[in-house]
């Protein structure tokens, strides 16, 4: 196998950078650039720790982050699997990126910079949901932010429907726990995990 170790040796095979690769890239939102993510209901957060690296789904309804203003975003941390992986790594490295995805659009948006996690009382009371407050906000600043190529998007088809996977033929939660765990009762928990979701959304 040969393998590229030097960023010449990379650089010397993809060439040709267009103008739009570089011009797309800016250090605070433009107008157009927050509607596209306030428009988006998912993202996938990327942060990097001494453990090494970690990507986490976010979703929310209406729209996954909060605009602040042109180089601030909010990313309330609502119920999950309370590993914290991705908290845990932005206390002790500060970088993070973000990766937007918009149903219908094969534009995807993109955010690289530095967060904290707040538990300021008042801006976890503003996220209020069903009665209910994440325990801690994202504060990310933005370094800078751009739009990806379309091409991966258009061709995995991802928003066309009939190349959508059945669900009944993949494996469900339950049997992906007993393949890690022999012992898990996965009969149980697929019965339960619906309810139990439906329950505790926020």
């Amino acid at each position: 196998m040969t393998i590229i170790r030097t960023p010449e040796a990379l650089k010397a095979i993809y060439t040709d950078i267009s103008e739009a690769s570089v011009a797309k890239v800016t250090t605070a939102l433009t107008a157009e650039y927050r509607r596209m993510i306030e428009a988006a209901p998912f993202v996938a957060l990327a942060t990097v720790g001494p453990e090494g690296l970690d990507c986490s789904p976010r979703g929310d309804l209406g729209g996954v982050v909060r605009v602040v203003d042109d180089r601030t975003v909010l990313l309330p941390d609502w119920r999950g699997n309370n590993r914290v992986d991705s908290l845990l790594n932005i206390v002790r490295d500060p970088r993070v990126a973000l990766m937007f995805l918009i149903p219908g659009s094969t534009t995807t948006m993109r955010i690289n910079g530095t967060a904290a996690v707040s538990i300021e009382e008042a801006l976890l009371d503003s996220f209020e949901m069903d009665g209910k407050h994440p325990r801690s906000v994202i504060v990310l600043t933005i370094a800078e932010v751009y739009f990806q190529c379309a091409r991966a998007l258009i061709r995995s088809q991802i928003w066309n429907p009939e190349t959508y996977s059945d669900p009944k033929t993949l494996p469900t939660p339950g049997a992906l726990l007993k393949a890690a765990k022999a012992d898990f009762d996965q009969e149980t928990y697929d019965r339960e995990w619906p309810e139990r979701a439906a329950k505790t959304m926020w």
